[in-house]
């Protein structure tokens, strides 16, 4: 790459060629000699980039950030001022690694202000790590995580996005939700002074036969369960006891339901990407399957399952 396509403040020291046009280095940054810097990127004042790193295109680095090696930040990535990357899970003085733990950053991620992120993880496409947390493990793609250890507290947007928050006794007919397909189904409730009593009928209050059931109880709140998709497979949520979050998603449009009553049933037509999250501690959840295990109908990549709805239009 030629080094006038590019600016560089008179108080950076840029070691490396392999930058793209467009991109701006900006005073007291310096950049080692094999460190791969894409088109359209801000490195602000005082980062240093070491060598075995990738950066993608339109990337914004803040002040005060060191880029270690092992690291890749893909396209649209933005870094918030003072944050920090690590690549050696067990650092002592005066002992090289022979090799560094990789750590992937992935396009449209944004890291915020003295957040710490661990070695070796995978920050997913469009999560939001929100300023001071300490990232320990993986991020799934569109999530927002705070906190030491960082937990997720909600899912980011695609398109377009909204929470439902349902009225447990006012659903009536099904309703459509924004991501294509799904719906809210109000199950028959009867009470007496004997107890409640819920109960659903094929073709009335479910959507298909059920060939399957299973039943996720006992999780601890800050864990992530779902994550994945159906080519072909219909599920029925209903919480039996407690409460949990759905995020639907459908590659355009993200919607988000609280299941906090087993009068609440929730339709998850195939082609959608599912997160259930925010599990409150006593929370039985069931769900209703259109067909028996299959290994290969499910989709546990997002970016995969982006591709395969595309594939689909």
């Amino acid at each position: 790459m030629n080094k006038k396509n590019f600016y560089q403040h008179p108080n950076a020291i840029v070691e490396t060629s392999n930058i793209g046009s467009g991109s701006r280095i900006w005073a007291f940054s310096h950049i080692l000699p094999g460190a791969k810097i894409g088109t359209d990127c801000n490195i602000c004042d005082g980062v240093f980039i070491e060598n075995d790193v990738s950066i993608g295109d339109r990337v914004t680095i803040k002040n005060g950030v060191q880029v270690w090696d092992g690291l890749t930040l893909e396209d649209d990535v933005f870094v918030g001022p003072n944050a920090t990357f690590t690549n050696d899970p067990f650092p002592r003085s005066k002992k090289n690694l022979e090799s560094v733990s990789r750590t992937v950053v992935r396009s449209g991620a944004s890291i915020g202000a003295n957040a710490t992120i661990l070695p070796g993880v995978n920050i997913g496409s469009n999560s939001m790590i929100a300023a001071g947390s300490v990232v320990t493990r993986d991020v799934p793609p569109n999530a927002i995580v705070k906190g030491n250890p960082a937990q997720i507290t909600g899912y980011g947007t695609t398109q377009k996005s909204s929470t439902v928050s349902v009225d447990r006794k006012s659903i009536g007919q099904p309703r459509n939700l924004v991501v294509a397909g799904a719906k809210l189904y109000q199950m028959p409730l009867i009470e007496d002074i004997r107890g409640a009593l819920i109960c659903g009928e094929v073709n009335q209050h479910l959507p298909f036969d059920p060939m399957r059931f299973f039943v996720v109880f006992d999780v601890p709140s800050k864990e992530v369960r779902g994550e994945h998709a159906h080519k072909e497979l219909h599920e029925f949520l209903i919480c039996l006891r407690g409460s949990c979050a759905v995020a639907l998603d459908d590659g355009v449009s993200r919607e988000e339901v609280v299941l906090d009553a087993p009068t609440i049933g929730l339709h998850v037509p195939p082609k959608l990407w599912r997160v259930h999250y925010k599990y409150s501690p006593d929370a039985i959840l069931l769900s209703l399957c259109s067909d028996i295990y299959k290994a290969e109908d499910y989709i546990r990549d997002y970016d995969q399952f982006v591709e395969y709805v595309r594939s689909l239009k």
